[in-house]
């Protein structure tokens, strides 16, 4: 690590956390202080086993991670870490990095790997752009969260017609795709896009996207939908 002045990084959430795993003590308080120099929150660990078994908060986070520890890589801890389901992003560190390696870590996910010696200012903007990177993550998670809501409390038929109406069909073609009325489909698609609290068509449309939602025409009674958060 260099002694250069270092600018603040980009804003992340006041109550974001920074881990540190590495069996190198040095480094660990070097890179801890550093960080806390600039007013974010660090936990420290000598062994991934350690990391994995602490309290995490749910809380803006990403992992700074020596690829080579005592005993395991790196990189095993990378596939641990996706295995427990832990989904933030990792910062690599190494002072016997090559290309390889790099291109694997990153093929599965890290955000930046970085060669030891590295400059502070390096380090501080890697660190920045992951926590951003889960803080836009969250959000997302939240808002889909609160989208799935949303849909959970409309009606099979409401359900119904929203695929429909995101598969492009007009009122009219839904009617007889349903066999109901005019005047009923467009009651189930009001009520629908009150719950969905949709601002107007399009973005009932776009919200339906968001989900997945998925009509089989001929079949409306299928209907399917995304589970899963979609990638930001």
């Amino acid at each position: 690590m260099s002694s250069e002045t270092a600018n603040e990084p980009v804003n992340v959430a006041d109550n974001a956390i920074v881990y540190v795993v590495d069996d190198d003590e040095s480094m660990r308080d070097a890179v801890s202080t550093l960080l806390r120099s600039i007013g974010l929150r660090v936990k420290t660990f000598s062994c991934s086993q350690d990391f994995l078994a602490a309290d995490r908060p749910d809380v803006p986070a990403c992992l700074i991670l020596d690829v080579r520890l005592k005993g395991q890589s790196g990189l095993a801890v990378q596939e641990q870490i996706a295995a427990h389901q832990i989904r933030m992003p990792i910062v690599f560190m190494t002072a016997h990095g090559d290309i390889a390696m790099s291109v694997k870590a990153m093929k599965a996910g890290a955000r930046d790997f970085l060669a030891k010696p590295f400059r502070d200012q390096d380090m501080l903007d890697a660190v920045s752009e992951a926590l951003a990177a889960d803080q836009q993550r969250r959000a997302v998670d939240l808002s889909f969260a609160g989208l799935r809501r949303c849909y959970e409390s409309l009606t099979p038929r409401e359900r119904e017609v929203m695929a429909l109406v995101a598969s492009g069909l007009l009122n009219k073609q839904i009617a007889a795709e349903m066999k109901l009325s005019e005047i009923t489909v467009k009651i189930y698609r009001s009520q629908a896009m009150k719950k969905m609290e949709a601002r107007s068509l399009a973005d009932f449309v776009l919200k339906a996207e968001a989900l997945g939602v998925k009509a089989a025409l001929g079949t409306p009674s299928f209907v399917s939908v995304r589970t899963s958060t979609p990638r930001p």
